[in-house]
């Protein structure tokens, strides 16, 4: 046989290469559709072949402490849409049913359906059952299904908003606890993959996959939604009536660090928060109690106090003198009063001295004051579990001298949040021990495990037992004798202090723009709570702590007190607060005198309607309370800025004109009884010496009745 030629072996070697390189493309497209495409062909050939569907899991609950519900979730349904199920001719109907039904923009239901990219679309999801029957009734084919869902629910609307926050549609929180908590209450969802025929229906003895859904973990917090009810009742009350811009407060346990209450108002329902406006959602949503810092005013002259008592600066026999300021280095640091003259440590601190807590600050000098300062934990973040908290604004001990020591001193020249300022009061009050506040109390699983839970911790002592016995003496005194007197509840010992402080406008004070606050505790020999109420921009004509803030925190204590069980320590003589709405101011003081009261009014008012009153009628005072009276000329334009008493001066043998000017000077008001009467003053109530708020009245008698 002849040999090949060389012809035909090219032609047998192109053969074999062309075959050769096909064989490997072959080989490189199977390694790509077996290895690189395959997953992706697979999950088509499934979707194909199999119905998968989403089991939503259970959102937890949140409750109160004592169990009462506050976020929970109800049952609901998702419209879901398989776009090959539905006819060409069918989708003008079955869109337009649909968006009519729902609500929803035609054209964006349209789109959906008609995309055939899809095997299966969730149209609208937390779906309530009136609608789905709706949409049953309309027959609209296999192309819209329904599934199960969940939906948030707040059964107590607008009570502790702020706290709970809201969730997305989808069920995820977006905020307050139900964000900072969402890994505990949002469970894990299920699914149920069923076999399909071709038209997408379940095969009659096709498998089922179903791995079912874990519920969320139930939250209990420290909340006691009945406390918090009577907090946000006298916050909306103080924002009402002292037509201001906010109001914040809270109340906690003195002894655990438990946050009882806690609401800034205005606030929202968590039901249906204004989404459409977000300017307006961010400015309710947000938690001021932890989130805005403010310079305190007086209310800090607590932990000034406290200090100055620990580190030995001062003790109970220290005296000091106020002439109406204080020299330090080149700088007059004035008093809000001409003048206190001589007084001892309990007079100072009852009349909220300025100079007397520079004097103590200086003292003790920068570097103790500052151990005292972080102590109480000033300048961190409590750490409370709420969101958004801010650690307020300690200036650096390194850039701080003489003078921003003493405006320390007495609350200026340092930021602090109001809950830092309770937990530090807390520490002042409690023997010494600055706690870790918390509002969540329990975090139990759907089993019913317990999986986390908070407890009393002691975070450090910042002052001893004894140093902490004498301040709640002192603060009590301040409620008994001095400016916080509008707290007293009937048979209960209280303990607290009033603050007003300047708000910065472009960087400097404004006279206009105040925050004025309270803290109060009780029982102040043994403190169980305490409340703090800050009132932002009141617009009203006296601006004080004492006025604004104090009768609120007196009337939540009062509910609290009564709530928990806590008797009367003593039996007070107390008298029902008269309705004096519509009368004048003069004439509604006159008639609170006769029940035993005090009204209240500013300067030149006392011909005006009375419009609002603190304490309301009907309600039970201490004899000799004050009265606080809102007439239709009140308005901010006169002024105050400290929170403490007047002296009454001795009028006998004065004219009526020199007792009318002796009482101006002093800040208070003449009242003639009858009002024909001149000549000299032969009597006087209050006695010369007493200390009265400003613009109380003081009723004198002259010797002769005009014919």
């Amino acid at each position: 046989m002849a040999a090949p030629d060389t012809s035909n072996k090219r032609r047998l070697f192109t053969l074999l290469m062309i075959m050769g390189t096909l064989f490997a493309l072959l080989l490189c497209r199977l390694f790509y559709v077996q290895l690189v495409w395959g997953p992706e062909l697979q999950e088509k050939a499934l979707l194909q072949w199999t119905l998968d569907t989403r089991l939503s899991a259970e959102r937890g609950r949140i409750l109160d402490r004592d169990g009462q519900t506050l976020a929970q979730s109800g049952t609901a349904y998702v419209v879901e849409i398989n776009p090959k199920q539905i006819g060409p001719n069918e989708l003008i109907r079955v869109a337009s049913e649909l968006s009519d039904v729902l609500g929803m923009e035609y054209e964006y239901v349209l789109n959906r359906i008609s995309d055939q990219s899809k095997q299966q679309i969730i149209l609208k999801r937390q779906v309530e059952r009136e609608l789905i029957d709706k949409l049953i009734s309309r027959k609209l084919g296999l192309g819209v299904t329904f599934g199960i869902d969940t939906k948030r629910y707040y059964p107590m609307g607008n009570l502790l908003s702020q706290t709970l926050g809201f969730t997305t549609v989808d069920g995820v929180g977006q905020e307050g606890v139900e964000r900072t908590c969402n890994k505990y209450l949002a469970g894990e969802a299920g699914r149920l993959i069923t076999e399909t025929d071709r038209d997408n229906k379940p095969l009659a003895y096709g498998t089922q996959e179903y791995i079912e859904p874990v519920d969320g973990c139930t939250l209990v917090l420290t909340v006691d939604a009945i406390a918090q009810s009577f907090l946000e009742k006298a916050l909306q009350e103080a924002l009402a009536i002292n037509r201001a811009k906010s109001a914040q407060g809270l109340i906690i346990d003195v002894k655990t660090g438990e946050i009882l209450a806690i609401s800034t108002k205005p606030d929202y329902d968590p039901n249906s928060p204004p989404r459409n406006d977000l300017a307006l959602l961010q400015a309710l949503v947000k938690n001021r109690v932890v989130c805005d810092a403010f310079e305190p005013g007086s209310t800090f002259k607590i932990f000034t106090l406290s200090a100055a008592l620990d580190s030995g600066t001062v003790d109970l026999n220290s005296t000091f003198n106020c002439p109406g300021f204080k020299m330090v280095g080149s700088e007059r640091i004035k008093c809000w009063k001409v003048s206190h003259g001589h007084q001892t440590l309990e007079e100072a601190v009852r009349n909220s001295c300025n100079p007397a807590f520079m004097t103590m600050a200086l003292g003790m000098g920068k570097s103790v004051f500052y151990d005292y300062i972080y102590k109480f934990g000033f300048g961190s973040s409590t750490e409370s579990g709420l969101i958004g908290e801010s650690a307020g604004i300690v200036i650096h001990e390194k850039y701080i001298r003489d003078n921003n020591v003493a405006r320390i001193g007495f609350g200026q020249s340092i930021a602090i949040t109001p809950i830092q300022l309770a937990v530090g009061a807390c520490a002042a009050i409690n023997g010494g021990e600055l706690l870790q506040p918390y509002i969540i109390k329990q975090v139990i699983g759907a089993n019913g495990e317990i999986i986390k839970e908070n407890h009393r911790r002691v975070i450090r002592r910042a002052v001893s037992e004894e140093t902490s016995a004498t301040v709640r003496a002192l603060l009590e005194s301040v409620v008994e004798k001095g400016s916080g007197r509008n707290a007293q509840i009937p048979g209960y010992r209280v303990g607290g202090k009033t603050g007003t402080a300047q708000k910065y406008v472009d960087g400097k004070p404004s006279s206009g723009s105040l925050i004025a606050s309270f803290i109060g505790f009780a029982p102040a020999d043994d403190p169980k709570y305490l409340c703090f109420i800050l009132v932002d921009e009141p617009k009203v004509g006296v601006i004080f702590g004492s006025t604004v803030a104090a009768p609120f925190v007196k009337d939540v204590l009062h509910e609290t007190l009564m709530h928990y069980g806590v008797r009367p320590a003593v039996e007070a003589k107390s008298v029902i607060v008269p309705d004096v709405i519509g009368k004048t101011a003069r004439a509604a003081g006159r008639i609170l005198a006769d029940a035993g009261l005090v009204g209240d009014f500013s300067e030149g008012e006392g011909e005006a309607a009375v419009v609002a009153q603190v304490p309301i009628a009907g309600v039970s005072v201490v004899q000799g309370s004050g009265v606080l009276l809102y007439t239709e000329k009140t308005s901010a334009d006169d002024v105050q800025l400290e929170d403490s008493t007047f002296t009454v001066p001795d009028l006998i043998g004065k004219t009526r004109l020199e007792a009318y000017d002796a009482l101006t000077a002093a800040g208070l008001v003449l009242r003639i009884e009858p009002e024909e009467q001149s000549g000299i003053a032969v009597r006087q109530k209050p006695s010369a010496g007493e200390k009265l708020f400003f613009g109380q009245s003081v009723t004198v008698e002259f010797s002769k009745v005009r014919e």
